[in-house]
């Protein structure tokens, strides 16, 4: 396989280039920035921003294989942005692979591009998308998920991943933010705390991304539909917080707010930051007030059956080694992933 991975530098990304080192595959990585560091793993770095078509085309020139991981998260910023990224970005890929004839397309997408606000337990891969979002992020990704589903052809095949909270050593997003506001004592259980939510180690969602690109082809079961990846069993998030907090020295977080108050509040944060033009994210949004106090998890039938997804770590060991990174670490610093 002769693979490029978009947003190689990215959590997910690195370990996707890692893997297909590690299994012998010829690599790109295509990052805004070069990388030394993936260099010596033996793939190739360049840099590429998905924004530009040019750029995009000179980067994926020579390949058989994209895994499309590159994206702009997050629950707030100019809708343009998301755009740029998502949407557009998406567009110069699938450009891209249709003039250069490169065979395999594995979209990283989200679970959040059919979330409704309200509860998804044991979804499968029937859940439609929603008529309205709260959030440019899952709106643009869900604009996105649905191009490359619909460019699935005999001469280009296409799939798309839904992994589900993806946690794990490095990861520079989810826990990293958790953990700091609950040493600051600012987060707040939202809702009954009993939710039931699907994680997704970060080793799981590697493994589903090979896995998914080894069996794509034209006409295969996978190609052209979706797919939500996590780890074998869903945990009750509040629970598995509280487990990690305790392991790591944390006090465990005090105090619930009603899933309607933290609507509210967050409703009244998005207004505050849009009238005043005020830099960073606020702290409460209705998106994540609702994503936090509701159950999402995931049947995983539809992978195993069509790709053979198995996660190979445990919900165990998975926390295991988080634990056990996050001590080798220390404190906690959002800019040194």
């Amino acid at each position: 396989m002769k693979a490029l991975v978009t947003g190689g530098l990215g959590f997910l990304g690195r370990g996707i280039v890692e893997a297909l080192r590690a299994a012998g595959h010829d690599v790109t990585a295509a990052s805004r920035r070069t990388s030394p560091e993936l260099e010596a793993l033996g793939a190739r770095s360049v840099a590429m921003d998905v924004g530009d078509a040019a750029s995009v085309r000179k980067a994926l020139e020579g390949h058989d294989t994209v895994f499309h991981v590159a994206d702009k998260t997050g629950v707030w910023g100019e809708r343009a942005e998301f755009e740029r990224t998502n949407v557009t970005g998406t567009r110069h890929v699938l450009d891209a692979c249709t003039s250069l004839g490169i065979r395999k397309l594995v979209f990283t997408s989200s679970p959040s591009v059919v979330f409704n606000g309200k509860d998804h337990l044991n979804a499968s891969n029937d859940l439609g998308y929603p008529e309205t979002y709260e959030s440019a992020y899952p709106e643009t990704k869900a604009i996105a998920e649905r191009m490359v589903l619909a460019a699935n052809s005999p001469l280009l095949s296409t799939v798309a991943l839904r992994p589900h909270l993806i946690y794990g050593p490095r990861d520079p997003h989810l826990l990293p933010r958790l953990i700091l506001r609950a040493k600051a004592g600012r987060l707040r259980v939202v809702g009954d705390g009993q939710n039931q939510v699907s994680i997704t180690y970060i080793d799981n969602a590697v493994a589903g991304h090979l896995a998914a690109a080894a069996r794509l082809e034209p006409g295969a079961a996978c190609a052209g539909k979706a797919y939500f990846l996590c780890d074998e069993e869903p945990v009750r998030i509040w629970d598995w917080l509280g487990q990690l907090f305790s392991r790591l020295g944390i006090r465990p977080v005090k105090g619930n707010v009603p899933l309607g108050v933290a609507r509210f509040a967050g409703g009244l944060a998005e207004l505050t930051w849009k009238g005043l033009s005020l830099d960073g994210e606020p702290p409460m949004t209705r998106f994540i007030a609702s994503q936090l106090a509701t159950s999402h998890t995931y049947d995983l039938t539809p992978a195993r059956r069509d790709f053979g997804f198995a996660p190979p770590v445990d919900g165990k060991t998975a926390l295991d080694r988080t634990v056990a990174w996050w001590k080798e670490r220390g404190e906690v610093d959002l800019h040194a992933s």
